[in-house]
């Protein structure tokens, strides 16, 4: 039983309480329960000068006492301005404030919490309730550089348990500090998987870089020595923009009813109908509309957004303006993943040399959090709160981002909308099939010759897009399509269209368009184990099914791969438990989460004789 008032002195020589994570604390699979002592007291914690510089950055300077100012002026004795609206209106600022501060000295501490929520204003207790929901942002004392070694399924199928073995035997264990340089820890994907391994590294005061590949090597130098350059974006020669320019001309109109003639699905996952999200933001009431780019892809096995970004940045910067015209928004919004440091450079310097649009388009950095990319807990996190999904109805094409009508679209969506543009709805509509109109990205990696990111028309099969990535090293065991909340094929399948309409029937998805493939060698228990985790950790915890289910899920997984339980009763609970999180949890990732499982025991690759 926690005891009020009392506190654990924390390891020296640890990285925080949560090796793995501060959400949801250690997702290796050793980690159990612990009693933690609860401290309700609330600190009296000062800022040092270099934070409250941080947040300033951010915030601008206080204008009073009552703001965090350090004098006291004459109206302060009599007066304090702002009040519920003015916190209200300034709330959104916290998540980038946080940022401002985990960039610059490496963690945030009591003191600069209490100067945030101070500043914004937000109780203490709100701002630590948001900073801890976050994988990226810190809230006890960390060394001033670490780095995050992705430990996946696609990077070990790729060998990154060796990576990971090596580095331990150089030194030193998963949140253990190296001196007084840094440490490594477990990291769930980062979206470099067709590199064979990665390492994302936080460097307090300087910009965060990914290592792609990593290697023991560089791993070790970016925290013991000099650390790695960010690399810097690619020079962008000046865009005219044609399309946004040519829907200006034909008006928001005739631009809707160009995307609805398209028939152009969202290529996040959810795969709905573009169109009609659009006509109902646009017949929305109300002045203030809103279009988001969720840009935070997090889907293990899945980089095609980044690679858009990197590689075509003002696609997806024309493709949100367009879209902003057609349904009569007045602002628009890029949330990025947090481990995209390279991409939102990209990014920005797009957003830079574009100039004036005719739009005011904002970059928003998320900070460790898979939910987030469910469209309502991005709204959340953009506003300022834990990115926690809302209940719909309403649905955020009538209320989203600040109460307003928003659509959100994918970045490969979007992306693809200039293209429509220019060349009308029909054209694109004639590429594809009868329910899966146009062209598709998807992105291959494990266990082939050329991973990468590749685009074909809707009705490639999966034979072919393996193909395309130059076939499979050694002996094929199977393939994961659609991420981890897609489903497990083996070689029956693969010549299974990647469709809408033909994927479900033949036991695949299409998803977010990952396919990751897995020859003999690698051990499958271990890659569905780590996808129970991975949902087990991701869950936000707003829900009983959700949180208490990955959980339970995760657990009967174990013992299934590890031969540690009745075989029986565990097929029994993870069935059980998938009807119960598909029907009962709140939003999408608690009602996908044992899709991959199930499909794994299904097809025997786990729970059974093989």
């Amino acid at each position: 039983m926690p005891t009020v008032g009392a506190t654990n002195e924390p390891d020296p020589n640890r990285v925080g309480s949560f090796p793995r994570g501060s959400r949801h604390g250690d997702r290796s699979s050793s980690a159990r329960p612990r009693e933690t002592a609860i401290d309700y007291r609330a600190t009296t914690d000062t800022p040092t000068a270099a934070e409250m510089k941080s947040v300033e950055r951010v915030l601008g300077e206080p204008d009073s006492m009552w703001s965090g100012a350090g004098e006291r002026s004459p109206a302060d004795d009599h007066v304090a301005y702002g009040g519920f609206r003015h916190a209200t209106d300034r709330r959104h600022l916290l998540l980038p404030a946080l940022h401002a501060v985990q960039d610059s000295i490496g963690w945030v501490s009591h003191g600069a919490l209490n100067y945030i929520a101070q500043r914004i204003p937000v109780s203490p207790a709100e701002a630590y309730g948001v900073a801890t929901f976050y994988d990226l942002i810190a809230t006890e004392q960390m060394p001033s550089r670490v780095a995050r070694v992705c430990d996946d399924i696609a990077c070990i199928s790729q060998g990154a348990n060796q990576l990971i073995e090596d580095l331990e035997a150089r030194i030193g264990p998963s949140g253990v500090t190296n001196g007084e340089e840094g440490a490594w820890i477990r990291s769930a994907c980062l979206g470099h998987c067709e590199k064979g391994s990665a390492a994302f590294v936080q460097r307090a005061g300087d910009t965060a870089v990914t290592i792609a590949p990593a290697t023991v090597g560089a791993i070790v130098a970016a925290l013991t020595g000099a650390a790695p350059h960010a690399a810097a974006p690619v020079r962008l020669q000046d865009h005219a923009l044609p399309a946004l320019a040519e829907a200006r001309v034909m008006g928001s109109a005739a631009v809707r009813r160009e995307i609805a003639t398209s028939r152009i699905r969202g290529r996040g996952g959810a795969a709905f109908p573009v169109g009609v999200k659009w006509e109902a933001v646009a017949s929305a009431s109300g002045d203030t509309k809103y279009v988001v780019c969720n840009a935070d892809e997090s889907e293990p096995g899945t980089f095609k957004d980044r690679h858009l970004i990197e590689t075509d940045p003002f696609a997806v910067i024309e493709g949100l303006a367009i879209a902003g015209f057609a349904v009569g928004a007045t602002k628009g919004y890029v949330y990025i993943r947090g481990e995209y440091r390279e991409a939102e450079q990209q990014l920005a310097a797009a957003l830079e040399t574009a100039g004036d649009i005719g739009f005011d388009i904002e970059i928003r950095r998320g900070a460790g959090a898979y939910i987030c990319g469910e469209e309502t807990a991005l709204f959340n996190s953009i506003e300022g709160f834990r990115g926690e999904p809302r209940q719909k109805p309403p649905f955020p094409t009538v209320t989203g981002l600040f109460g307003a009508p928003t659509v959100v679209n994918n970045v490969e969506t979007l992306a693809a909308v200039p293209k429509i543009v220019l060349e009308g709805g029909a054209a694109f509509a004639a590429r594809g099939t009868a329910e899966s109109a146009g062209t598709k990205l998807f992105c291959i990696s494990g266990n082939v010759r050329s991973p990468g990111v590749h685009e074909v028309e809707f009705g490639a099969t999966v034979r072919e897009l393996i193909g395309l990535a130059g076939g499979v090293e050694g002996h094929l065991q199977a393939v994961l399509t659609g991420g981890a909340a897609g489903t497990f094929v083996t070689e029956l399948a693969l010549d299974t269209p990647l469709t809408f309409e033909d994927a479900p029937a033949g036991g695949a998805s299409v998803g977010s368009g990952a396919i990751v493939v897995f020859n003999s060698d690698v051990d499958l228990g271990e890659i569905v184990s780590r996808i129970a985790e991975f949902f087990s950790h991701e869950s936000c915890g707003l829900c009983v099914p959700c949180r208490v289910g990955t959980v339970r899920q995760h657990e009967a997984v174990l013992r299934l791969t590890t031969r540690g339980g009745d075989v029986v009763s565990d097929l029994a609970t993870v069935k059980e438990l998938g009807v119960v999180m598909r029907d009962t949890s709140m939003c999408g990732l608690g009602q996908a989460a044992s899709i991959a499982v199930e499909s794994a025991i299904a097809l025997g690759l786990i729970g059974g004789d093989r």
